[in-house]
Order: structure tokens, then sequence, then C-alpha cells
């Protein structure tokens, strides 16, 4: 491959500026100080098939179908929170590369030194610096690589960078910098979030641009039950102390927040298989009883009572037309992993798609490293759709592999390329740029391999980049929904 027709990082995403500066093959930067997120039209340019191809990639706008983001307005209060654990430019490390610093041999308290408030952000560098090496490669990395370039004007983390890296975090979090970051550099023309604060539904500032998820979390996740019982029957005005008034709470939050939400999601197979069968009430109610007096559960009783809630939430989502996101494959973190159970995930998904035909499973993380069977279940299940999000960090040629091959094995409006999967808002911008390569290269090489034509390729960019999200996530309808949203003065 001729170096002059590739994309690579330096050139193609090579900072002429901070947070106002253009990426090399992108209009979206130009549209930052108005944020709109729609690119200005131009004829195309001429070339061969790859410049074609990557002039399409970078210049239609792409839907963010998965994140975790807090509000821009908790950002700027500067509240640490689990989840934003410190408010300096270690924060840009704080998401899944600090897992892989701790599994390079980072010992965790020079991580959570690392991810202070109290450390001075300038004596941050050298906390890291022994084990950037081992990682500044790794998909979790290049994001933050990227974001610092595009962002800050630095190509890369060291001592003699960490200052002005600091100075442009600083500059950029701003009021109005999600949507500079997301539209105006990222050309995303919306997100989907799935909220990790506890609430059931986040009534977000910003319910235009952080389109909200259902978290189901609360509702199906034995463990947290008790707890949950009691903030979402007080949310609710029911007291969650039967079976069926608790239904009957999950039934408030569906009549509330249905229009509003873009889907229903779980990420309950961090914690068991996805081996969901449909039980009776009668038998689930003894078993919700003692989990509400925390009394001990058997593996059994608890399967049972988180089977029945998860299908009375599913059949619920199903009612209101609301796709159901579900995690598979991979777990973030470290050293936790159970290897074996993620090889189930494609098999127990199938049975979902059985037993409920009706609804739309949307199926995570290309269930990585099990791709081949998420694959082959996206080409047999009419109801089965796969979500790329965050596996182009996880593993960026395998992310590739499995678009390349989706597109000539399943079939093109069943898939969602991107999702950043982040709490900070800035990564997200390295995220996209790298799926965005990534989809330049696996359509070139498609065309240069004889699987396609380039008017074929060229014809899928807008559909698979944000045709898709519109349709299943019904998103032009939300849109008009949250604009006049109750919760917005």
């Amino acid at each position: 491959m001729k170096t002059t027709r590739s994309i690579s990082r330096r050139t193609a995403f090579k900072s002429v500026g901070a947070l106002g500066a253009c990426l090399a093959l992108s209009p979206f930067a130009a549209k930052a100080k108005a944020a709109v997120g729609q690119p200005p039209s131009r004829p195309p340019r001429p070339g061969d098939s790859r410049k074609q191809i990557a002039d399409r990639v970078f210049n239609t706008p792409m839907s963010d179908t998965h994140e975790h983001l807090v509000d821009e307005k908790e950002r700027l209060a500067g509240t640490v929170t689990p989840g934003i654990p410190c408010d300096d430019w270690a924060l840009l490390l704080s998401h899944y590369v600090n897992s892989d610093l701790i599994v390079a041999g980072m010992p965790k308290a020079d991580v959570e030194q690392f991810l202070s408030p109290k450390v001075d952000p300038a004596a941050k560098w050298d906390l890291i610096a022994p084990y950037w090496p081992a990682v500044r490669n790794t998909g979790y990395a290049q994001a933050i690589r990227i974001a610092v370039s595009e962002l800050y004007g630095v190509d890369d983390l060291s001592a003699a960078t960490v200052a002005k890296v600091q100075a442009g975090y600083d500059k950029v979090r701003r009021p109005g910098f999600y949507q500079r970051i997301l539209q105006g550099l990222g050309g995303i023309e919306s997100c989907q979030v799935n909220c990790l604060s506890g609430e059931g539904f986040k009534e977000s500032s910003m319910p235009t641009l952080l389109m909200q998820d259902i978290n189901l979390m609360g509702m199906i996740n034995v463990p947290s039950l008790r707890a949950y019982a009691r903030q979402y029957g007080s949310r609710s005005g029911i007291e969650a102390s039967t079976l069926a008034n608790w239904h009957a709470v999950i039934d408030w939050y569906f009549a509330r927040y249905a229009q509003y939400a873009v889907a229903v999601k779980s990420q309950q197979a961090y914690s068991r298989d996805l081996d969901y069968v449909r039980a009776p009430a009668e038998r689930a109610e003894p078993v919700f009883q003692k989990a509400l007096q925390k009394e001990s559960l058997t593996a059994e009783e608890r399967k049972l009572l988180e089977d029945h809630l998860f299908w009375y939430c599913v059949d619920k989502a199903t009612a209101h037309q609301l796709p159901v996101k579900l995690h598979t494959g991979y777990y973030a973190g470290q050293n936790s992993m159970p290897l074996e159970r993620l090889s189930h995930n494609p098999g127990s998904a199938a049975d979902l798609c059985r037993l409920s035909p009706d609804t739309r499973f949307v199926f995570m993380h290309i269930g990585y490293p099990h791709y081949e069977a998420m694959l082959a279940l996206a080409k047999q299940y009419a109801n089965a759709h796969v979500d790329m999000c965050w596996s182009w960090i996880i593993n960026p040629l395998a992310a590739k592999d499995y678009f390349k091959k989706h597109i000539v094995t399943a079939h093109a409006n069943k898939l969602f390329p991107f999702g950043g999967d982040y709490m900070p808002v800035e990564p997200v911008l390295g995220h996209a740029t790298m799926v965005r390569r990534g989809i330049a290269q696996a359509l070139s090489e498609l065309v240069d391999e004889g699987w396609m034509s380039l008017p074929d390729a060229l014809e899928l960019v807008d559909p698979i980049l944000r045709g898709n999200a519109r349709r299943v996530f019904n998103l032009p309808q939300k849109l008009q929904a949250l604009k006049t949203a109750p919760w917005i003065k």
C-alpha cells in the first residue's frame, strides 16, 4: 500500500491549532463555532478510490449510539464523582487507559494518586511515565493521543508537554464545550447516553444532544434491588413492597419517559450470562420478598428473579417500541473478567431473539473477542442488531475486520458503527476519529480487493454512519419530543 494513499493519524488528524482547528480531512471543526454538526456541501474531489472514500467518510455526520457522559453542567461544576475523579488533564486517562496502566504494572496506589484531585496536575506525569511507553499504542491510548492533539495542539504526552496539555484542558473546559467537541469537531449529530449515576432515566439539561436510555440495571439487578426499590419507589410515589408494586414502579418509568428515551440498556452481562428464561410472577414473588429483606439468595433464586424482571422490562420496551441494548463481550476494568462466560453471549443472544421476535435487540461491543459468532447472529436473526461501540479502542484491527465482514456477510441496515463509551467527553473526539479512519480503510480495502464497487462503498457511508441509528432509534421523533421535555425550564 502506498503511503500517499493511506490515512495516517499524523497527516489526517494533525492539529493546526487548539479547539478551533480543523481536521485535515474534515470540515466539522470549521463548524465548531456554530456547533450544528452539519458539514458544508462541496463537490467531490478528484482522485483514486481511497481518497474519495476517505472524503465521504470524514465529511458525513455520524450518530453516537453509546456514551456514559455526565451532563456538561456537572463537569463545569468541578464536582468529584466516581466517574469524574478529578478535574485536570489526568481525567482523560481515567476511563480505560487507567486499566491499561495497571495491567502494564503500574501500582494501583499510584493510579489513585494520578487521578486524585489533591495532587498537583504538574506532578502527575512522573507517576505514569515509567508505564506510558508500554500502553501508548493501545487503542485506549491512541484515542487519548488523538484527542490531545486535536484539542490542545500537542502531539503526545510527555514531561515536556503536560503543562501545555493542562493549559489546553482549562481553556477548552468552558460553557458549550460538549457541543463544540461533539458536533463542531467530531461531526457527531447526536449522542445516546447510558447514565451511570443510578437514575432510571437521566433528565439531562442538554436533552437534544445527550439523548438518554432508560437504565434497566436498577430495575432488574438483584444485589442492588433493595436500594433501588427505595429510590425508584420514592421517585414514582409507589411503595415497592410487593412484586406487583415493583412492576407498577417500572410501569411508571416507562409511562413517564418512554416517549423521550431512545432505548433501554442493561449491562448485566458483567455479572451473568444472557441466558434469561421467562419465569412467572408467582415463582418470582417469594424471591423478591427475600431480596427486599436482604436475605441470602441461592444462585438459582437470584437468576429466577432477574430472569423474570428482565423479561418484564423487555416486554415493556417492546410495547413502547424501544430497542433493547445489551452489553456483550469484553469487560471494562482489569484482572476480573471470566473469559469463559463471554463465549456464551452469542448463543444466549440467539435464544433471546427467538424468544422475543418483535423486540429489536442491540448487541453491543461486537461481543469481542467472539465477533465471528456475533456476525453469524446478525446474519441469521432479523431482530439482531450489532453496535460496534467501544470495540474500535479495545482492538482497532478486530473492529475493522468485523466491519468488513459485516458488510459482505450480514446486513448493512443493522449495524451501528460508533459509540465512544466514555464518561469524560474529550476522548470521544479521538475515538470518533479512529472510527472514521477504520471505516475508510475497511471500505477502501473491500473496493481494492474486488468485493464491492466504489459507488456501492460510497452509497453505504451515510446510511451506516447515521441513517441506521436515525431509523432504529426513531431519532427524528425523539428529537421533537425532547425539544419540549417537561424538565427543561
